[in-house]
């Protein structure tokens, strides 16, 4: 097993119950999730070697090769056949790794059917303690109780470095984003990145609040990728279709915008309601506008500290 480890642990997983979806809702890792008979599982090819696969939930990163597959994130439980078959077209080696970006449901779900099946799981140290808050009397904010077989085997604190399948695989902890255990994964010969739910493409993201989220680290992670691309860099979103530079320029310029918005209204001492009501991203959300609400909301939340 040819895989280096920085700033990181292992940790043996504990016992059993549910996982969390991205939008909130508590249900079981194989029933009570919408129904997943039509969803298709699509996959671009990034290289021969590398590929994104989309379905439903977050979008899926894939590395092949001798040494098994590298799994970013898996969306659903009811998906894993699926994600199984879709990989199966481009390798005949088992997923031997799955990376999860954070702890969301929609990122998380097939972590227990690819588990038993003997996928080592590795994640930020807070995913574990969000999948995991038995275990931690301290935990503060979301959480949801994952089943032993869906919880990460392996955690790391500031970054893990993989050299697997030919290819090193630098993970780097971002911070407070999307949530407080966001991973961004490159793949530097690639010049390929995925970012997981710290980008929305086209859209306005679920800044999770509850779980450590906040404005200001979502626009330090889009600047975190700006800072290491070039014209040819390749980018998969959390949600959205493959993206470039440019795509998550306008998205980190958007969040700024909005950001400097609502703090000026925080600063003259409006209410949550009252920075809702006052409309920051009236003009925005014909480009934007998936749940402005939510999004201006959170704002105000990551902001004002409540």
């Amino acid at each position: 097993m040819r895989t280096s480890y920085r700033s990181s642990f292992a940790r043996i997983a504990g016992p059993a119950a549910f996982v969390l979806l991205g939008a909130g809702a508590a249900v079981g890792p194989l029933t009570g999730q919408q129904n997943m008979s039509d969803v298709e599982i699509t996959t671009i090819e990034l290289e021969s070697d590398l590929f994104m696969l989309m379905g439903r939930g977050g979008n899926i990163g894939l590395s092949v090769g001798d040494d098994g597959a590298f799994l970013i994130d898996d969306q659903f439980a009811p998906l894993t056949e699926k994600i199984l078959a879709a990989i199966a077209a481009v390798t005949d080696q088992p997923v031997r790794w799955v990376l999860n970006t954070h702890w969301h449901g929609d990122h998380t779900g097939g972590n227990e059917n690819l588990g038993e099946a003997g996928a080592m799981i590795v994640a930020h140290e807070n995913v574990y303690r969000r999948m995991n808050p038995a275990e931690f009397e301290d935990l503060v904010g979301r959480s949801g109780q994952a089943p032993r077989a869906a919880l990460p085997v392996v955690t790391f604190d500031e970054g893990v470095r993989f050299h697997w399948n030919g290819r090193h695989i630098e993970v780097t902890h971002v911070g407070v984003a999307h949530t407080d255990g966001d991973a961004i994964v490159h793949f530097p010969r690639a010049n390929v990145f995925h970012m997981g739910d710290t980008f929305f493409r086209g859209r306005y993201p679920f800044i999770d609040v509850d779980s450590g989220g906040g404005v200001d680290g979502v626009i330090a992670a889009a600047n975190f990728v700006l800072e290491r691309s070039s014209e040819g860099t390749r980018i998969i979103p959390g949600h959205g279709e493959l993206a470039s530079p440019e795509h998550l320029r306008e998205y980190r310029d958007m969040l700024e915008t909005v950001r400097l918005r609502v703090a000026g209204l925080v600063a003259n001492g409006r209410t949550e309601d009252q920075v809702v009501a006052a409309g920051p991203t009236g003009d925005l959300d014909a480009v934007w506008g998936e749940n402005p609400e939510r999004f201006v909301r959170a704002v105000y939340r990551s902001l004002a500290g409540s």
